[in-house]
């Protein structure tokens, strides 16, 4: 397994973060979703580096087999936890590829960093622009559902686990889209977090205001979004987030989870790759 390592600047501690690096040609960085790890995306890196590319997915601190620091899971330091990544394997060129939670990494480091490594963006079932509902931004979630959230991790971190995976890929009594040895897979991928982890980072999500980072992203960009998706709810956030992208292309997905990437694999990975090489 490979490690990129870094300075905690906060802490000084040294913090490894667990990557890939399969295929030649055009870099792509995929940027796993909460609670999981860069697993998840094992339905798409195969058709990825058919097509000719670069594919390079990592665990997040906290996630999978990187380090489990116990602070620091906002978003601006997780940022610099992927600057480090393009900038140590010297990517040029990049597509950035951002699932619910990594579409704010992705978002966010373009904010603070520019686009000198990356020239597009896509966003998948992500948690921009702003997922909380506050007094200016009506649109958003209640606050009761993050609260229950935090309060089932602390109860039971695994029950939780088990019912948020059901929701997640949109399984109920009459849709059951994945099996259960893969629902019981991704659940185990999950349950590799630290908890502390899971818990700091679903705050993390869940409170980041990110309508001025998306307002200022300057490169192509592909969103995607399925109109079924009960736990990114679409129109708190791929239908706002289209509308703050200037330079965007918008598809959305009929009947679509959150976890598109395995139920709607074969045409997530024919959009992407026509994206990625157009």
């Amino acid at each position: 397994m490979k490690f990129i390592k870094k300075q905690d600047a906060a802490t000084g501690e040294e913090i490894q973060l667990a990557y890939a690096d399969y295929g030649k040609g055009r870099p792509v960085v995929l940027i796993h979703g909460w609670p999981l790890s860069k697993e998840m995306w094992e339905y798409q890196v195969n058709d990825l580096v058919s097509a000719g590319l670069r594919v390079i997915k990592y665990d997040r601190r906290g996630f999978g087999h990187s380090a489990k620091p116990w602070d620091y899971y906002d978003y601006d330091t997780l940022t610099d936890d992927l600057h480090i990544i393009l900038e140590q394997l010297d990517l040029r060129d990049a597509v950035l590829v951002g699932f619910s939670m990594g579409g704010g990494e992705a978002v966010r480091y373009l904010s603070r960093y520019g686009n000198d490594r990356v020239s597009k963006l896509v966003l998948i079932s992500a948690v921009t622009p702003f997922l909380a509902k506050t007094p200016d931004n009506p649109e958003g979630v209640d606050q009761s559902l993050f609260e229950e959230i935090l309060a089932n991790l602390k109860k039971d971190r695994i029950s939780f686990l088990d019912d948020f995976g059901k929701k997640f890929f949109g399984v109920n009594l009459i849709s059951h889209p994945v099996s259960t040895p893969l629902l019981e897979y991704y659940r185990m991928l999950a349950s590799v977090a630290s908890p502390r982890a899971t818990e700091q980072c679903a705050i993390a999500f869940a409170q980041t205001d990110f309508r001025n980072d998306v307002q200022q992203i300057n490169v192509p960009t592909l969103i995607i979004h399925g109109d079924a998706d009960q736990t990114v709810p679409i129109k708190a956030s791929g239908d706002r987030t289209a509308q703050l992208i200037s330079n965007s292309q918008y598809l959305v997905y009929d009947g679509a989870p959150h976890g598109l990437f395995y139920t709607h694999k074969e045409k997530l990975n024919q959009d992407l790759i026509q994206f990625i090489t157009a």
